[in-house]
């Protein structure tokens, strides 16, 4: 089962506004020696939406490389509001990865039962076990814990990543009966803590490309029962996630990546705009 801290990979651009692989492929190996478990690639933490087909193989192959060196695990985002697009896309992944991040269709607004049939067509046909992405201020699509336990039955569904803006009811009503080998795996970087104390098995975090290996960390305190040594630490990374999310994500992560020396600008690409020179300063004394 899907366990422990993945990453969602941002995309650094040169300063000729190409993807800067060699820096994508120094920040993934730094990140994985820390502690976390795997990489996710094309997430929306990675810019995915403003990257063409050739960038996103880019992304994709450098992602493979460091996760195949370093023993690690893939998960690639493929994902959109088309059933039969998404389909194409699940069955062009690469053979590497070890699962794919499919979002609940977005704006269509579909229904539960929409979404159901959506991850029924796709479970019969996809290559790689499925994570499925729910995150409704995005999509506008809200899942009861029902309707996601029923999506977790599903042959070829792992897991779901969890970003529901908090801790709401339908979390604490899911991890109370998960289906067998089903993983939740939270997304709102601020409240991991109390989800793993819910028995989340981890998260992808985009502020987990910062203090990655206290985010391992925690993960290991609530699985072994430390309770304090979670909590103390669940604190103390919930205030650094909140300045890393100060502004639209990454642009405040990229801001201090750039300023420690580890990408080669802390640019984004519109609509987002750089962070600016505050947020950054803010997150760098958190650190």
């Amino acid at each position: 089962m899907l366990s422990g801290i993945y990453i969602p990979m941002i995309t650094p651009f040169a300063p000729d506004g190409e993807v800067a692989v060699d820096a994508l492929e120094k920040l993934a190996q730094a990140v994985l020696d820390q502690g976390a478990v795997g990489l996710v690639a094309l997430g929306t933490t990675g810019e995915v939406a403003t990257l063409d087909g050739s960038e996103r193989r880019q992304v994709i192959e450098a992602c493979a490389r460091v996760c195949a060196a370093r023993g690690a695990e893939l998960i690639v985002g493929a994902g959109g509001s088309d059933t039969r697009a998404t389909a194409r896309a699940l069955r062009e992944l690469p053979e590497s990865a070890v699962a794919a991040l499919v979002t609940v269709p977005s704006f269509v607004r579909p229904g539960e039962r929409g979404v159901i049939a959506h991850f029924e067509a796709l479970a019969a046909e996809t290559p790689v076990p499925l994570v499925i992405y729910h995150i409704p201020y995005r999509t506008g699509q809200a899942l009861s814990a029902a309707a996601l336990r029923r999506l977790g039955a599903l042959p070829m569904v792992d897991g779901v990543k969890y970003a529901a803006g908090g801790l709401d009811q339908d979390a604490v009503a899911l991890l109370g009966d998960l289906p067998e080998g089903f993983a939740v795996l939270g997304g709102d970087d601020a409240v991991i803590s109390p989800l793993l104390a819910l028995g989340a098995s981890g998260g992808i975090l985009a502020s987990a490309h910062l203090a990655t290996a206290e985010f391992a960390e925690l993960v290991t305190a609530w699985h072994d029962g430390d309770v304090p040594r979670a909590r103390a630490l669940g604190h103390k990374l919930a205030r650094l996630s909140a300045t890393l999310f100060a502004e639209p994500n990454p642009a405040v992560i990229k801001g201090v990546l750039h300023a420690q020396g580890l990408i080669p600008t802390p640019d984004v690409r519109l609509p987002l705009l750089p962070a600016s020179a505050e947020s950054v300063a803010g997150a760098l004394r958190m650190l």
